[in-house]
């Protein structure tokens, strides 16, 4: 189980770089990698795909990363209560036998009774 943890924590980490390097390549308003190429127009030389193409691997990546912590969630989680152990054939016969232990009932101490005092005058 460790082994699956470790590597879905590596290929978390690697998503996580690839989608830094992607929002850093990326500039507001027309900059970024789609300038370098095309200048002022953006649809010059394909830039308009290379658009598309940033924006597709930003969500692609994003969606990848939470897919992929929800599955390391559910894959190497582990239960908090376990179901208590049945007793086996082998011990049933002698428990038969065994009287059973009486437990002490248990008491109650009554909470201590203040009275109200008046206050001075």
């Amino acid at each position: 189980m460790e082994t699956i943890f470790i590597l879905l924590m590596v290929l978390i980490m690697i998503a996580s770089v690839l989608l830094v390097i992607v929002i850093m390549a990326q500039n507001p308003k027309g900059g970024g990698l789609s300038s370098t190429f095309g200048g002022a127009s953006s649809a010059q030389f394909g830039v308009q795909r290379t658009n598309d193409f940033m924006e597709k691997a930003t969500w692609t990546l994003g969606a990848v990363i939470i897919i992929l912590i929800l599955v390391s969630v559910v894959i190497t989680g582990k239960p908090t209560a376990k179901a208590p152990a049945l007793p086996t054939s082998k011990e049933a016969p002698a428990s038969q036998g065994a009287a059973p232990a009486q437990s002490a009932p248990a008491t109650q101490s009554a909470p201590a009774q203040t009275t109200p005092v008046a206050p001075a005058k």
